[in-house]
Parts: C-alpha cells; structure tokens; sequence
C-alpha cells in the first residue's frame, strides 16, 4: 500500500492480523479499530500514513509472519479447533508452531486430501470465493458404477440440489494398484510416526489412513465450486454413496507425494 493508494480497511487488517475479511468487519463493527484516533466504520478505506489501532495496540505491533502449509489430511479427522465427539481434529497431527493457522475452506471427516492452512486472510479469501474460480480434483469412489447418463447429466446439465446448481466434470479412470495403496498408506503411518512427537500424533495416523479402493475403478472430479458435502450430495441424489473422497488439487497447488499425515510449506503463486 501507498499514500496514493487507498485501500479497503478490512483488506488490510486480513492481511495484517492474518484473518478473514468477515472477521477484519466484525472487529471494525465492534469498535475495536481505531483509525487517526477515531473509532473505523465499516466499507472505511486507509492510506499508508494512516495510524490504526486494534484493541490497545498499534497494528505495527501485531504484524505477524505469513505461512501457508499444504496438508495432506487423513480420513477420520475434522478441519476444526475442537473435537467433535470422538473425531479428532486435524491439528492433533499438525505440529505446535501451526496451531495457529486456520484451513483454506475444509474437507469434511470422512475425505482426505490436499488443504491448505494459512493465517494470510486475504491469501484465503481469494483461494475460497466463488469469483475467483479456484479449480479443485478429486478422486471419488462410489458403492457401484456410474452410469453413463447420470455421468453425462452432471458433467453436461448438472442437477438441482436444495442450494443450486451442481455442475462438475467427471472423468472415469483405469483400476488403482490396492498393493501400491497398502504400500503407501503402510509407508505414512512408519513416517508420520517417527516425525511426531506427542501421542496424539502416534495415535492419529494409525488405523486411520484413506481407505483403498481395492482394484476398483474410481472417477476424477474437476469443478470449481464447493458447496458443503456438495459431490457426496449430488451423487446421493442419483442413489449413489460416494465410498471415498479424496482431494488431489486445490486451485495451483497439488498433493503430489505428500503422504498421509505429512505437510509441506509452500510459496503462494
């Protein structure tokens, strides 16, 4: 930003303080920001020279590193700060020093997958809203195979759920190895549990790793939405049960050989 340059307040404290825009307007709605010593208003723009203040301190002071982690998330976990119920949440595998960062939309607890945690506000918004058209793949396994119509209808019609429209492409692939599988999920457990420190940890990538498919064929979703549960609820409504979800690709950003349990810090593009 420059003095020439105005911009949004809630676009600069999600970039600054590391949340969300919607959480940027909720401190500014609750009188917690302070621009040139008066209390901000809501849709308010700044200047570089501006002095701003959140709670009692000046935002200088709270300005914290940007981080962005891609995860690969193991079944069996939510993308929450707290258990629910007997679900562990995925931060009982991730390192201390990423307690901190918040997911990149979510995978809900029975899908795994790439997602991408950060505390880069606007980094996540741009990765979420609709208008930004982030592509997302995945591989999906259904309780017996699609047929030829219902394929076309959501690739080339789409079907009316409760919410809207869902549209997405489907791609049929070959038989998956179940030995290579094995091997791969065998692999992350030893690696998973070598690296963390806590129990917790130990705990959580055993007997919990994706379920394989078996030799079974899977199909390839490409889409650009990400309605809640929105690819399992399609294919319910055509009687299918999607047996395995699994996130491959999150807008540029790919899973690639991250094993289950594991992450990597990576440069936004």
């Amino acid at each position: 930003m420059t003095a020439e340059e105005p911009i949004r307040l809630n676009k600069h404290l999600a970039l600054e303080l590391g949340v969300s825009r919607r959480e940027a307007d909720d401190l500014i709605a609750a009188s917690k920001v302070i621009v040139n010593g008066i209390p901000a208003i809501l849709g308010a723009r700044i200047v570089a020279s501006d002095e701003i203040m959140v709670g009692a301190k000046l935002l200088g002071d709270t300005k914290v590193e940007k981080q962005y982690v891609a995860f690969h998330k193991p079944v069996g976990y939510v993308c929450s700060r707290r258990a629910q119920g007997d679900n562990p949440t995925i931060y009982s595998v991730l390192p201390a020093e990423f307690y901190a960062l918040k997911p990149v939309g979510r995978l809900d607890k029975d899908s795994s997958g790439i997602i991408l945690l950060t505390n880069d506000g606007d980094f996540a918004h741009q990765m979420t809203h609709p208008k930004f058209y982030k592509t997302k793949v995945y591989e999906v396994e259904l309780d017996h195979p699609l047929a030829p119509l219902h394929q076309q209808m959501i690739s080339d019609y789409g079907l009316q759920l409760e919410d809207g429209m869902s549209k997405f492409l489907i791609t049929k692939h070959s038989p998956v190895d179940a030995a290579h599988e094995e091997e791969t999920a065998l692999d992350s457990s030893k690696q998973s549990a070598a690296r963390a420190p806590q129990s917790a940890r130990s705990e959580a990538v055993s007997g919990k790793q994706e379920p394989n498919i078996s030799g079974q064929e899977y199909y390839e979703i490409t889409m650009q939405e990400g309605r809640n549960r929105q690819i399992r609820r399609t294919f319910a409504s055509l009687g299918y049960t999607v047996t395995r979800l699994h996130r491959t690709q999150f807008g540029n950003y790919s899973l690639g050989d991250i094993k289950s349990g594991e992450y990597e810090t990576v440069d936004i593009r």
